[in-house]
């Protein structure tokens, strides 16, 4: 069976409501956008990485960074993810696709290969498989893994606003008609509500710079287990963004959402 052309896609854009032009804010004296995609790219599955921006003019200032930086940069709707996310992987001629927010600059290559080897060892039985139904991950380790037919599937078909905009609920708001793939971690534990390490907020921008100013230094390469004992060592890190724990887009969407219930979000 010939190996599958995977692509791992990158949405990010500059704008934000809570915090503009997040993606650039510096980390370890290069943007927050450069750094994560070299964790994504460390990743032995990922295959090609690609940003996906929009075509607003605004976000010409993502295009000029990928153009810098050597990183592939796709540009297309800036309201349809689900669109943009297709039309990328139409035009890198994927097999297997990947999203991966740009809110998760801490995100550990590990976690990635985990989920992507989980799929392509049961490729035959799932049509999408994440770590986020439920999720047990720290928040920020986000990764969904479809196969091009999926995607164009919900491309297609999918009509409510959410399906359009966070590309993929379309699946697991279906579990009827997708098999559904989950990839829990392995401590045994659940951190998804308590450890966030997304950016979305100036705190979560302080928490993420902590974390890179104490770790990148002497282990560029830091992951998971590098993380969880430095926030052992020094729990006053923890605490810089320790109020939006658990605060995620479910929060807005649960009269919608039928496969999402309130114990796996969290108002402000």
């Amino acid at each position: 069976m010939p190996v599958p052309k995977i692509l791992t896609v990158v949405q990010a854009r500059m704008g934000s409501s809570r915090l503009p032009g997040k993606v650039l804010l510096p980390l370890a004296g290069q943007p927050l956008l450069v750094r994560m995609a070299e964790r994504v790219r460390r990743a032995h599955l990922a295959g090609t990485v690609v940003v996906a921006t929009t075509t607003d003019p605004a976000d010409d200032a993502i295009a000029g960074l990928c153009a810098a930086h050597g990183l592939e940069c796709f540009r297309g709707d800036a309201l349809d993810l689900l669109d943009r996310h297709y039309q990328a992987a139409r035009h890198y001629g994927a097999d297997v696709v990947l999203k991966i927010p740009s809110d998760c600059p801490l995100i550990d290559p590990a976690v990635i290969d985990e989920v992507v080897r989980f799929y392509l060892d049961f490729a035959e039985r799932y049509d999408f498989v994440s770590n986020l139904h439920p999720a047990t991950f720290p928040d920020g380790n986000d990764v969904e893994v479809m196969p091009i037919e999926a995607l164009e599937t919900a491309w297609r078909e999918a009509r409510r606003p959410l399906e359009r905009e966070h590309t993929t609920p379309f699946f697991w708001e279906n579990p009827g008609r997708f098999r559904l793939g989950n990839v829990e971690w392995d401590a045994g534990q659940d951190f998804s509500m308590s450890h966030r390490w997304t950016i979305d907020y100036p705190e979560d921008y302080n928490f993420i710079k902590a974390v890179y100013d104490a770790l990148y230094p002497t282990n560029p390469t830091f992951g998971l287990p590098d993380i969880l004992a430095l926030l052992d060592k020094q729990p006053d890190i923890a605490q810089l963004n320790a109020r939006y724990a658990g605060v995620n887009w479910y929060r807005n969407h649960l009269d919608e959402l039928k496969t999402v219930d309130p114990s796996q979000t969290r108002k402000i």
